[in-house]
């Protein structure tokens, strides 16, 4: 694998995990107590954000996927 698909790979893993965290939040976090940088942040909310949720999570393993695949296209048996 070369230096740069590596670095893709890495990039596109750190994304993916950061996004998985984001929707865990986003269905555990109240929207009040949501950080303030974390769209949906409501001061005094108390619902949670289940369809942003949803989508971080989708996102995330979608790109986990497309990390997996570029990291093991054109791989030697």
């Amino acid at each position: 694998m070369s230096a740069g698909r590596k670095a893709l790979v890495t990039l596109l893993v750190l994304i993916g995990l950061v996004a998985l965290a984001v929707g865990v939040a986003y269905f555990v976090v109240k929207g009040g107590s949501l950080p303030s940088f974390i769209p949906g942040h409501k001061a005094g909310s108390s619902t949670y954000h289940h369809k942003r949720g949803l989508i971080a999570v989708v996102v995330g393993v979608v790109v986990l996927l497309i990390a997996v695949i570029s990291a093991s296209v054109g791989r030697r048996r």
